[in-house]
């Protein structure tokens, strides 16, 4: 029986930001990729799905390198030509101004519906709100988080959409709960009673370890820009707390919640166990979208039992036409190439391979090891680009062994996660909730090369797909640790099994293909999601894991 068949529920998926393509930058990074994923793979499935977003004009950034290495931003306006015009329009409340959005719909990608709000609209005052993904300051963040909760309600309301669950991924959208409270006391419920209703249909994502991912707002703020949509500060504080915090509310509007690997579960039940009146928060792995991600000669070659280091050869090529022309070095299609791609911040430790030169120096005028890194900092995140920098300098201490592709995004990603022999991954345990590029170069079979954190402590099976360093280890000296043992891995497992034994190389490749499709692919994520977090309340007996 499909999914179309049986009884399931129909979930409107509220998400800040979607990745559905490189071509359609309303995305800044791994949450806006996850989500489009989410949206392919549920598509794929015949689940009924909907997704509510914001229509970003100017995206993102693009993001640059000057000639001293220092990386600056350009906010194009895209033409959108590809997008649908629902004809619905709906208003809210910003700073005690009605802001009418524009309601588009894109299925352009085969994605299910996707509806996006835009304010850039002649009858605004401020049709900017809607312009830059994650830019502004504390009042416009708010603002848009109306735009996305208060005013994707009311959307899918004016959409004439029958939506039995609502999915908060991230915090951005726990505005949402507050327009679903508000109906509820509009028909004649007491506060306490709409907001025991509500919970009933709501879940909730939550992702990052990180304090600034899980972002605060000052009461003043909040009700002098609009986000109080009618109740008081005493509902709100019951809500979110004071100051406000975005993930507790998300937590406390739902009947349950989630994190993105076991390992984050353990860390976010840890993290805000000090709450009360907090949904349980489950586990379920991020998976990300074979069809988007994988090789399709890849998959073909690994189903046929063909030769994968034949079709990894013609996309480490294709990589390397790329890093010419990016950088106008031309590097060695036989030597290893390790790459590292990711949103700059500092937990992440970017540069922690360049931390022991004496070991690092050999490797690399031997011509043993090339690397190539790609990455994006925030535009207001100076720290970040600062990151970028030193990897850029280093770039110009070693040229044609060290190359940086600025710009980082899809389209970067699919080359890097394609074309790289190994993925490095070394973010500071346990900081890192998921990390969905792993999963994507494993289904392409390039190696994974991990500290054990995020889906690396579930997926990796060292030596047979993949190898981890640092076992775990999270303390004093952290840094020092994990160093010593990734040179220790890279001289003696992962170079030698490179150079010497192709066979072996290939076949840990295979392990890495079949175990990347199985267990984390985007198609087991949503199944999962509807097992066990979409599921009606009283099938809910889920273990908490």
């Amino acid at each position: 029986m499909s999914a179309k068949e049986k009884k399931v529920p129909t979930v409107a998926y509220f998400c800040m930001e979607f990745g559905l393509n490189q071509d359609f930058p309303i995305y800044s990074g791994g949450l806006g990729v996850l989500a489009g994923d989410h949206l392919k793979a549920a598509y794929d499935e015949g689940y009924p799905v909907v997704g509510v977003g914001i229509l970003w004009r100017k995206g993102y950034t693009c993001q640059y390198l000057n000639n001293e290495g220092i990386p600056y931003d350009v906010f194009p306006e895209y033409n959108f030509d590809f997008l649908k015009d629902t004809g619905v329009k709906v208003k809210v409340l910003i700073k005690h101004q009605p802001v009418t959005c524009k309601v588009w719909m894109v299925d352009h990608f085969n994605n299910v519906p996707l509806y996006l709000l835009d304010a850039d609209l002649p009858e605004n005052n401020e049709p900017w709100l809607t312009h830059s993904l994650y830019r502004g300051s504390n009042d416009d963040r708010i603002a848009q988080e109306i735009i996305l909760g208060i005013g994707g309600i009311r959307a899918l309301r004016a959409l004439g959409l029958k939506i039995d669950l609502y999915h908060f991924n991230e915090g951005h959208a726990a505005l949402a709960g507050m327009e679903l409270i508000k109906e509820k006391m509009s028909s004649g419920l007491q506060f306490e009673q709409a907001l025991k209703a509500t919970r009933e249909e709501i879940v909730f994502t939550t992702h990052t370890p990180v304090a600034a991912g899980n972002e605060s707002h000052h009461h003043a703020a909040l009700s002098y820009v609009g986000a109080y949509n009618g109740l008081s500060y005493e509902q709100m504080k019951k809500i979110g707390g004071d100051p406000f915090n975005m993930t507790v509310a998300g937590l406390r509007l739902s009947r349950l919640a989630n994190a993105v690997s076991k390992l984050h579960g353990e860390t976010a039940r840890k993290m805000w166990r000090k709450f009360s009146d907090c949904s349980p928060i489950i586990s379920i792995t991020n998976g990300v979208h074979q069809g988007a991600w994988q090789d399709p000669r890849i998959n073909q070659a690994f189903r046929n039992n063909e030769s994968i280091l034949e079709v990894h050869q013609i996309n480490k090529q294709r990589l390397l036409t790329e890093i010419l022309r990016h950088t106008g070095h031309k590097l060695n299609p036989n030597a290893l190439l390790i790459g590292f791609a990711r949103r700059a911040a500092t937990y992440k430790r970017g540069d922690l391979i360049f931390r022991d030169r004496a070991q690092l120096i050999p490797l690399l005028n031997s011509g043993q090891l090339q690397l190539v890194f790609s990455g994006k900092a925030h535009p207001q995140d100076q720290e970040g680009k600062n990151v970028l920098s030193n990897i850029v300098s280093l770039t110009k201490e070693f040229p044609g062994k060290v190359v940086f592709l600025e710009n980082y995004d899809m389209g970067l990603g699919v080359l890097l996660t394609r074309g790289c022999d190994v993925w490095l991954n070394n973010p500071q345990r346990p900081m890192e909730a998921s990390a969905t590029s792993g999963m994507k170069a494993a289904m392409n079979g390039v190696l994974n090369f991990s500290t054990l954190d995020g889906w690396w402590v579930e997926g990796c099976k060292h030596g047979l797909n993949g190898w981890q360093f640092g076992d775990g280890y999270v303390g004093p000296g952290q840094d020092k640790h994990d160093l010593k043992e990734l040179y220790q891995t890279l001289k003696t497992q992962v170079i030698p099994t490179f150079y010497h034994n192709k066979q072996q190389w290939e076949k840990m490749m295979r392990v890495s293909i079949k175990t990347s499709t199985e267990e984390f692919s985007a198609r087991r994520m949503v199944r999962e999601y509807y097992k066990r977090l979409y599921s009606p309340t009283e099938e809910l007996h889920t273990q908490i894991s």
